[in-house]
């Protein structure tokens, strides 16, 4: 019966959107494809734009971003004459095969002033992904497999994803940096549709890459607090299996469907998604003011609903969220975001979040602060409030630093503390 259901709900979607596509004018059919490589060469933080799939944090969307220059003035040039050939090889297996392949390492160590457990974390991450364009390379209707296989491995007891919850706080601190081992996190198909006004995925998916979208929601190379990433009012799963459409009415609007198994987990190689047919839905309608701008100038509204897990003992959620961000001059990125839910499966009830991004071309460097307001589920609970301020410096086109701090306020679980500090220091070597 769950696979039924499963089936069924992925048959719904793709022949909804498919036909709200078809239905869509044909004018300007070419334009997400065509427009790609500009928004690329003027922003360095361009995301992959396959037919409204995509962040910044997706497979498509982290190769983009660092095949981007540093700057016109990098601080180190050391590795450039070392990793040509690299580099050459890698654009061999682009130009000729279709296949963009990457690998990255992240260390992440925190620090809070004050636990109820450990008081620091520390964590790597070693990350292999790539996307192989296997059909219609160069067409806008291009079929390509997306992979990437992690290996998340802490160094301390407490890893960087539960120390926010050891100092008291609903607040993830440090996604997703955890004790995980080896984990499959992307193996799904990836086709375009209607001259490349749509997209579908399906297979091993992570619904974040492509759900609730703005331009500093990488935990790689932007904010670490999950506050001020994946809005902490939805319910999303673990990556497992999945399948989304995404469709383009018009140049400024788009629309994102879907659904992935709400007890998803890339840990557990046994387990079986049709056991219980127990979903994670979502439908996203956004605004932005044209294609190549679909995470930089965005507004969207975004509804979801999770299936009650019975073996999890999670009750049947369903909430909405509200994003709003304009790059102003390619450079400053203020953002407003804003979630409400029920049921109990998302971390935060109602969550409020207001910021800032700043992007120096010089170097490539980064620099954001957020502000942020949580309900946590609960009776006479205190709201909890999060800021985050960092720096990211590019000190080679491979190699990021980035210092951070965090203020957690009014920690729910850790009542004789008005105010947590928590340091971190992010280093990121990318190939």
């Amino acid at each position: 019966m769950g696979r039924g259901r499963l089936a069924r709900r992925i048959g719904a979607v793709l022949i909804g959107m498919a036909s709200a596509c078809f239905a869509a004018p044909a004018a300007g059919a070419d334009e997400v494809d065509d427009t790609d490589t500009a928004a690329a060469e003027a922003d360095p933080t361009a995301a992959d734009r396959s037919g409204g799939f995509g962040g910044p944090s997706s497979v498509g969307g982290q190769i983009e971003e660092d095949a981007q220059p540093s700057g016109p003035r990098p601080r180190i040039c050391a590795f450039d004459g070392v990793l040509r050939g690299y580099y050459d090889w890698k654009s061999y297996l682009d130009s000729c095969k279709g296949l963009q392949i990457a690998a990255d390492y992240t260390f992440l160590h925190q620090r809070v002033t004050d636990s109820l457990g450990d008081e620091e974390a520390t964590a790597g991450m070693f990350r292999f992904y790539g996307t192989w364009t296997a059909l219609g390379r160069g067409h806008p209707n291009s079929g390509a497999l997306v992979f990437k296989v992690e290996n998340r491995h802490t160094f301390t007891d407490t890893a960087p994803l539960n120390l926010g919850f050891a100092a008291g706080q609903s607040s993830v601190t440090g996604p997703p940096f955890s004790d995980a081992g080896w984990i499959l996190t992307n193996l799904y198909w990836r086709q375009r549709f209607c001259g490349g006004k749509g997209a579908f995925v399906v297979g091993v998916v992570d619904v974040t890459d492509y759900l609730d979208l703005y331009g500093l929601i990488n935990p790689w190379t932007a904010f670490q607090n999950l506050n001020f990433l994946t809005n902490p009012t939805i319910a999303s799963p673990n990556q497992g299996l999945g399948a989304a459409v995404a469709v383009r009415p018009d140049p400024n609007t788009y629309v994102i469907a879907g659904v992935a198994d709400a007890n998803a987990d890339p840990a557990d190689a046994n387990a079986d998604v049709f056991d219980d047919g127990e979903l994670f839905s979502h439908f996203e309608w956004g605004w932005n003011s044209a294609p190549e701008r679909f995470i930089f100038d965005n507004v969207h509204l975004t509804l979801w609903h999770a299936d009650r897990r019975e073996a999890a003992g999670v009750p049947q959620s369903y909430g909405a969220a509200f994003s709003a961000a304009k790059f102003v001059g390619d450079c400053y990125m203020p953002f407003f975001r804003a979630g409400w839910s029920t049921g109990g499966a998302s971390l935060l009830r109602a969550h409020a979040a207001v910021g800032i991004g700043r992007y120096f071309y010089r170097h490539g460097d980064l620099a954001a602060i957020g502000l942020s307001w949580g309900r946590p589920f609960g009776d006479d609970v205190n709201d909890e409030y999060v800021s985050e301020i960092f720096y990211r410096f590019q000190v080679t086109k491979e190699l990021a630093i980035t210092p951070s701090l965090q203020l957690l306020v009014n920690p729910t679980n850790n009542p004789d503390e008005d105010v947590v500090g928590l340091f971190g220091l992010r280093i990121r070597l990318a190939l």
